[in-house]
């Protein structure tokens, strides 16, 4: 079960790139990010508030854990996303981004001294060879053409804020109710992205309210919002930071997938071998194949 709900937050979460990109002329990057998490607020709370009340004392406790999540969480990973997106393309912020299971990892070790196992290590580095054949359509010499800017530093800055807030969820309290959980960051991410909000308006970016943008925000708050989170953070209290981190690798593979679907691209062979070499990575990772010793005597 944690696997499938790491997968569907990568597959949730994909989508969130796709049209975070395709909308990046119409929705200003900071009003999608606060409209996002908003309306997510607006449909968790018919049972997130009654969650927090009950467990106030407990959230009061962890206040410092829940201000921490909620600022790398909420305000900052996928805000700097939509910042990045508006000045690099979508390869380079899927390459960058795909260094979130390392990422992880260094951060895991550096901060929780939690170490990973050579299996884990050869499967994060398979999975990862997968999503830069499927970036680079098959030719490694493409991968070499690549330029970076702002854009691809935002990304990057970006994944270093998802990697410690994954890496800080082994400090997630056993009694918190994941909706209470969720309902608490969101409530932490919006009083610090309001501001934000505001700063862009004045600059004159103005989101323009039509079937599509709607259509936008919906997905992003309902999909990549309350379901991806509640997912993955449900999972990696099941299995670990470390464990989890290769399922980011999904994401390339999936929005490829998308692509495919919705933008009418074509299934190419380096498709197919990268979506092998990623899922090759996660099972290695993830799975263990030890064999039953046959008793004796």
């Amino acid at each position: 079960m944690p696997y499938l709900l790491l997968t569907l937050s990568a597959l949730f979460w994909s989508g969130n790139f796709v049209l975070s990109r395709g909308m990046h002329t119409e929705i200003p990057p900071v009003s999608l990010a606060f409209w996002r998490w908003t309306v997510a607020l607006l449909i968790i709370a018919p049972f997130g508030l009654r969650r927090l009340y009950e467990q106030r004392t407990l959230l009061k406790q962890y206040s410092r854990f829940m201000f921490f999540q909620g600022i790398l969480g909420v305000t900052g990973f996928n805000t700097l996303i939509y910042l990045a997106l508006q000045s690099t393309t979508a390869i380079n912020a899927v390459l960058v981004n795909s260094c979130i299971p390392i990422l992880i990892v260094i951060v895991s070790w550096l901060v929780y001294r939690e170490r990973l196992s050579m299996k884990q290590s050869v499967g994060v580095l398979i999975s990862l060879s997968g999503v830069l054949l499927i970036i680079a359509k098959g030719d490694v010499a493409t991968l070499q053409q690549l330029t970076f800017n702002r854009g691809d530093l935002l990304v990057l800055v970006a994944a270093l804020v998802w990697a410690f807030y994954t890496a800080n969820l082994r400090n997630y309290p056993k009694e918190l109710h994941p909706i209470a959980y969720q309902t608490g960051i969101m409530l932490v991410g919006i009083v610090f992205l309001f501001p934000c909000w505001l700063i862009e308006i004045q600059s004159g970016k103005q989101l323009q309210i039509n079937l599509a943008t709607t259509l936008t925000i919906g997905y992003v708050a309902l999909f990549a919002s309350v379901l991806a989170f509640i997912c993955w953070t449900k999972a990696i209290r099941k299995v670990g930071a470390n464990r989890a981190g290769p399922f980011i690798h999904l994401m390339p593979v999936f929005s490829t997938i998308l692509a495919i679907i919705f933008l009418d691209e074509s299934l190419q062979a380096y498709h197919i071998q990268g979506m092998f070499l990623v899922f090759t990575g996660i099972v290695i990772t993830t799975f263990s194949f030890k064999k039953k010793q046959k008793k004796t005597g």
